[in-house]
């Protein structure tokens, strides 16, 4: 990364975490993915079950293997092996683990986490639940407003989980969301945190590289 790339993402992480701490959320800028990876570790106490939202921002970082070292119990709807009734039990659990650990589709530069999700388990845990909550995001995430968040959505998240999660839903050949009515459809439930939850303890990282989808 150049210098002065390196420095407008500082300069705009600085302003999102000024904008979600000014919402009541516990916001902080890390300009790596190894700093955003430390700063896990140590909001996570050893003892703790940890949840993971199905996020591919997270899997980039690296944690998951070291939280598993160090003895920490891991909740992951997405391992393999699991079967339809095991997969959901996972994700109830994952409603009242000890931190619930996450990635955002976006955040805006006033402070807002926007999310969309299939079958809501993911935003519910963001929004109560969890003993904490610790979402990462990386800069690429960072938009203007709720309108170009659920923008991002449609011509990026959607898409790209669809790809990753290998569903036979239209934007898999269009590369943009087509407001599908299948099955299958991912873009069910969209959720707002326009302030940090009264009753949850909540994390964000924003990260100075481009992380996840």
């Amino acid at each position: 990364m150049n210098d002065i790339k390196a420095w407008h993402n500082d300069v705009t992480g600085a302003k999102v975490v000024e904008a979600l701490q000014g919402n009541g959320f516990e916001a902080v800028y890390c300009k790596s993915r190894s700093e955003a990876a430390a700063e896990i570790l140590r909001l996570i106490p050893e003892p703790v079950t940890v949840g993971l939202g199905g996020s591919r921002t997270i899997g980039e970082l690296g944690v998951v293997e070291t939280l598993k070292e160090r003895g920490n119990t891991i909740l992951d709807h997405s391992a393999p092996g699991l079967s339809n009734e095991e997969r959901m039990q996972v994700r109830r659990g994952q409603l009242t683990c000890g931190v619930f650990l996450t990635g955002s589709n976006a955040v805006t530069m006033d402070g807002r986490l926007v999310n969309t999700d299939g079958n809501g388990n993911r935003v519910a845990a963001m929004i109560f639940g969890p003993g904490k909550v610790i979402v990462v995001a990386g800069i690429n995430k960072v938009v203007r407003d709720v309108a170009e968040a659920e923008d991002r959505i449609r011509r990026v998240a959607a898409p790209m989980n669809n790809k990753r999660l290998n569903l036979p839903n239209p934007c898999v050949k269009t590369g943009v969301c087509m407001d599908c009515q299948g099955p299958t459809r991912i873009c069910n439930v969209t959720t707002i945190l326009n302030k940090r939850p009264g009753s949850t303890e909540m994390h964000v990282i924003i990260v100075g590289e481009e992380l996840g989808f």
